[in-house]
């Protein structure tokens, strides 16, 4: 079995100053394989911004894999936003925009979708798929394969596209033939759980579709602070959704999502509650 700590849009600059500290104990006695962090960790690209997330990631368990968001593109520094939009970004996080993980259970590749033309959405393109393709492809069969991204493919309204990635459909056709089985992601602060098959009508094929809510913002949307703890033992795999809870002044475990892989994709086991309206 693997687990994975899976986090999104800490948002340094506008913090719930209380959850920071309890969300690195929370994670750390989980002690993951690997922790994700599916961008917006700065709220404006500041290099105190940067230097606080730096600080903060240093803290949690290794290894750690990390992608940009839309945040972390400079908003009011037109120069650098057009010119150098993830300079700060690569010398406080990682020069690596698009890392990889992998042992002998699971495999995760990273895809920044951050935009110097796009204020708030995300884009993909035929490049990045193609590399990213080729490498998960080199995998054993029986690797898990994982795709990490800021910007979602999914929103729990099945007729909308608000918020969704750029180039949606090319990359989950992608997805489909280099068999991607989990896509992580954050951007919209809400946590959610759902099967591909839902949105994306592709023959044979459902990827499943983890979406982390916001760990640390004051900008919580209507749902509180929370983070995924991934559990995956093919061909299960368990999506446990830990919240703030104010009273306590901690994160504690509110809801566990599990599904199954088998020919027809995945689904949801009988007993398990769906999230976020999936």
């Amino acid at each position: 079995m693997r687990t994975i700590a899976h986090i999104s849009d800490l948002h340094f600059g506008r913090l719930h100053c209380a959850a920071l500290p309890a969300l690195a104990t929370s994670i750390a006695a989980a002690e993951p394989d690997v922790v994700v962090v599916s961008g917006d960790l700065t709220q404006r690209a500041r290099h105190r911004e940067f230097a606080e997330a730096r600080r903060f990631l240093d803290t949690l368990p290794s290894p750690r894999l990390i992608v940009p968001g839309n945040h972390d593109v400079p908003l009011y520094d037109i120069v650098s936003r057009w010119l150098t939009p993830l300079a700060k970004y690569r010398q406080y996080i990682s020069s690596d925009l698009e890392p990889f993980y992998a042992d002998d259970e699971i495999a995760i590749q990273g895809i920044n979708t951050a935009r110097s033309l796009a204020f708030k959405g995300g884009r993909i393109n035929s490049t990045q798929l193609a590399s990213v393709c080729a490498r998960l492809e080199s995998c054993a069969a029986e690797t898990t394969r994982i795709i990490v991204t800021h910007h979602p493919f999914d929103i729990a309204d099945p007729q909308s596209t608000s918020g969704l990635v750029g180039r949606a459909n090319m990359a989950m056709a992608a997805f489909a033939r280099c068999r991607i089985d989990i896509i992580l992601a954050g951007h919209i602060h809400v946590s959610r759980t759902a099967a591909s098959a839902a949105r994306y009508k592709i023959t044979g094929y459902s990827a499943l579709m983890v979406q982390a809510g916001t760990a640390t913002s004051s900008r919580r949307r209507g749902e509180t602070n929370a983070w995924n703890l991934i559990r995956i033992e093919r061909p299960d795999v368990l999506i446990e959704c830990h919240t703030w809870d104010d009273d306590r002044g901690s994160f504690a475990l509110s809801r566990t999502d599990h599904y199954r892989l088998s020919h027809g994709g995945w689904s949801q086991l009988p007993g398990e509650r769906a999230t976020g309206g999936a």
